[in-house]
């Protein structure tokens, strides 16, 4: 069941692209909420003005969704935004919305993506949680400066592109040249019906060297071992590999997780990656002579081998552990124009949650410069 609260805007705070945040005042109350409003949808409230607020997410707590989210603006008449296309995001739903996608055939770019087949050997890092995005960049930029990078916003958690503060920061740097959205998600610079178009249009539209295939903030987990909205991510190791390009592991690590199913090799990266990956990865490891390697990375590169790499055997999958250097890429994830925060830990806190999605990063960054 939906939980609707009207309510009266009385601040406007700091936002970003694509993102209005508001304090708004609760009708009859005296409490103030947290808000949010994408303009894509509603437009942006302004101070005084009547709100129509979902909290479903506010009211009970929930770490990711905890501001309210504005559905209706009831005083106001918006002039509906001019759309060639006829593709629909956040299909059937009362905030379903049209977009103009690289893959409809009103679309500047279908031609394009018609005659498009493959992704010319392009790398592919791809991850289960939104957090590794900026470490990956980190790690491809460390290398490869100079790397056009698309990241492919995937539909298993947030559905809109622009609630990732952190692609929009990366954006607004340079460090990102597009954001495609993909699926049910919306709101990049690009959107695509599929994964499998997003790529091609990474490769032809956007002209990447590197793809970054991420699920939004708000990853749903349960506590099961398939009952996860990350698991998502061996569609896109399909996706690329079925395309043409190399995909590339982000595993998930932590020396820091207070879950014991999340340390070392999270349960996530074993299952996504091994029992659920039925395609060829690279798997970036920590290699033997690097300076930080100890018990905890010989541990990890165990469970890699046991999990993914043994796993895969068993099918015909032949998986290739890519042990890489950690030089210089402390300074790359120090520069960063974001806060690296996962699971509420930071980098001095869960450095290793880092390090091996900047070593993916890295692993790229190699086959780029390559080709």
């Amino acid at each position: 069941m939906l939980h609707w609260e009207r309510g009266t805007v009385v601040e406007l705070r700091a936002g970003w692209a694509g993102v209005t945040r508001l304090l708004v005042r609760l009708e009859d109350t005296d409490q103030t909420v947290k808000a949010l409003a994408y303009p894509e949808l509603t437009g942006s409230p302004g101070m005084g003005e009547s709100v129509l607020l979902n909290t479903n997410a506010l009211r009970r707590d929930l770490g990711t969704g905890g501001e309210a989210l504005v559905v209706a603006r009831p005083e106001v008449q918006q002039e509906p935004q001019q759309i060639d296309g006829h593709m629909v995001k956040a299909r059937y739903t009362p905030m379903q919305t049209m977009v103009d996608a690289i893959d409809d055939p009103a679309s500047e770019h279908y031609e394009t993506l018609r005659s498009a087949d493959g992704l010319d050997g392009m790398p592919v890092v791809v991850a289960d949680l939104h957090s590794s995005l900026p470490a990956v960049v980190a790690g491809i930029r460390a290398d490869a400066p100079a790397a056009r990078i698309a990241y492919v916003h995937t539909d298993a958690a947030a559905l809109p592109a622009a609630y990732s503060a952190t692609a929009a920061a990366l954006r607004a740097e340079g460090l990102l040249e597009a954001t495609i959205s993909a699926g049910q998600s919306f709101g990049g610079d690009l959107e695509a019906v599929t994964v499998h178009s997003a790529l091609l249009g990474a490769r032809h539209v956007v002209g990447a060297d590197v793809a970054v295939v991420i699920q939004g903030p708000g990853n749903l987990g349960t506590g099961t071992g398939w009952g996860f909205s990350g698991v998502q991510a061996a569609e896109a190791v399909h996706a690329a590999h079925v395309l043409g390009g190399t995909p590339i592991a982000a595993l998930r690590v932590s020396s820091a997780d207070p879950r014991e199913r999340h340390r070392g090799l999270s349960h996530h990266s074993a299952t996504m990656f091994g029992r659920a990956t039925l395609a060829p990865l690279l798997l970036p490891v920590l290699h033997t002579d690097d300076p930080q390697y100890s018990e905890f990375h010989a541990s990890v590169a165990e469970q890699v081998e046991s999990t993914i790499m043994g796993v895969g055997r068993e099918r015909g999958v032949e998986h290739r552990n890519i042990a890489l250097r950690s030089e210089g890429l402390r300074s790359a994830l120090d520069v960063l124009p974001v806060k690296l925060s996962t699971m509420g830990r930071g980098l001095d806190e869960d450095p290793e949650a880092f390090l091996y999605a900047a070593l993916a990063g890295r692993c790229a960054a190699g086959l780029t410069t390559q080709r």
